[in-house]
């Protein structure tokens, strides 16, 4: 069996927002940095992702938009009608020095994913995951819709059944949008209720979309019910050639972005919970904003993809890893113990509540 492949690229580690502003702080080279300390990353597993070519992000992307993300990098700014136009600069949204590069990396990164994976396999993706990207419009902290572009890459092989699941705490609309009438393609998202975008509901209709937006405090017992009792069984039904993940970090308690209440523990089991059900998986990464819980979920799935066991204790390149985290939004709190010493959180004991079971009832 081949191998899974890590894709990222060293351009993650270079700012793009200032506190308070939710990404001023690194997220993917953290996971990818304590893989490395783990001892986790083989020989060859590693791969650089590219910056991706203009003509294929505008697959999905219109040419006027990647005109302006282009403009936007290059004068560190737009005029007003394109700002309001296009929303790069505004909600949120900022212009950095590499506000197109960065994007474009991503993209670049999930069809190079795809492609590795054309005749099987598994690659974990961190920088990617910008769900809330639309054709002409940056969302949500998104710019290029790197999972739409990859599993455009995957349909251009000629395959004929993927699956998105969209762990995050966030609805996953941009995805969700571009494939709600592509019968090739079965988009589930389990989100938090009523949070940003504000879309994702249960009685969403579109023949390729299902939707299960969860009450907060959902937990680690109410996402396995919620996968063994409706996700692996629609999953096993649709019997997809590919899946993509999108698991997030948002979602789980220690991050202040959502009001769920997830441990890492509970992503592990829904990654393991899919891994056998495609001969092709693409994990990508998605929202998180605390960089402690960040770096440990996603380091961790990691461990999953190679069927690595998490030790209890960690070697001491893991733990200067984790001591050198700085953490902006957090900065006033007391950092727990086991963000700085553990990968795993401590375990719950948590009941599943009756509205989590009539989602999949």
């Amino acid at each position: 069996m081949t191998p899974a492949r890590f894709v990222s690229a060293d351009i993650y580690r270079e700012p793009i927002a200032v506190p308070p502003h939710p990404l001023a702080t690194l997220r993917a080279p953290l996971a990818e940095d304590l893989a490395r300390a783990m001892g986790w990353l083989g020989d060859g597993q590693f791969v650089a992702a590219p910056l991706a070519d203009r003509r294929a992000l505008e697959r999905f992307h219109a040419p006027d938009y990647i005109d302006a993300l282009m403009r936007a990098e290059a004068e560190q700014g737009l005029p007003d009608d394109l700002r309001t136009r296009f929303r790069i600069g505004a909600d949120a949204n900022p212009i950095h020095p590499a506000v197109y590069r960065r994007p474009a990396t991503s993209a670049g990164g999930a069809m190079l994913a795809a492609a590795l994976t054309a005749d099987g396999g598994v690659v974990q993706v961190p920088g990617a995951g910008n769900h809330h990207a639309w054709p002409a419009r940056a969302s949500g902290f998104c710019y290029i819709n790197d999972a739409v572009l990859g599993i455009l890459a995957w349909l251009d092989q000629g395959l004929r059944r993927v699956v998105y699941l969209d762990l995050d705490a966030h609805h996953g609309d941009g995805v969700e949008a571009a494939f709600a009438e592509d019968t090739r393609v079965l988009t589930i998202s389990v989100h938090e209720a009523g949070r940003w975008p504000r879309t994702g509901i249960a009685t969403d209709t579109a023949r390729g979309v299902i939707n299960f937006p969860v009450p907060e405090g959902f937990n680690d017992a109410e996402l396995g019910w919620v996968m063994a009792r409706a996700i692996v069984p629609m999953i096993e039904r649709f019997r997809p050639e590919a899946i993509m993940l999108l698991p997030g970090a948002d979602a789980l308690a220690d991050d202040a972005m959502s009001r769920l209440a997830l441990s890492n523990h509970g992503l592990w089991a829904a990654v393991a919970a899919v891994r056998p059900l495609a001969p092709r998986l693409m994990v990508l990464g998605g929202g998180g904003y605390n960089p402690y819980a960040l770096a440990r979920a996603w380091a961790g799935i990691w461990a999953v993809l190679n069927d690595v066991p998490i030790p209890a204790t960690l070697p001491p390149a893991a733990l200067d890893v984790l001591a050198g985290i700085r953490y902006f939004r957090g900065a006033a709190r007391p950092r727990p113990a086991h963000w700085l010493t553990a990968l795993a959180d401590p375990p719950q004991d948590l009941a599943v509540r009756p509205a989590v079971r009539a989602l999949a009832a």
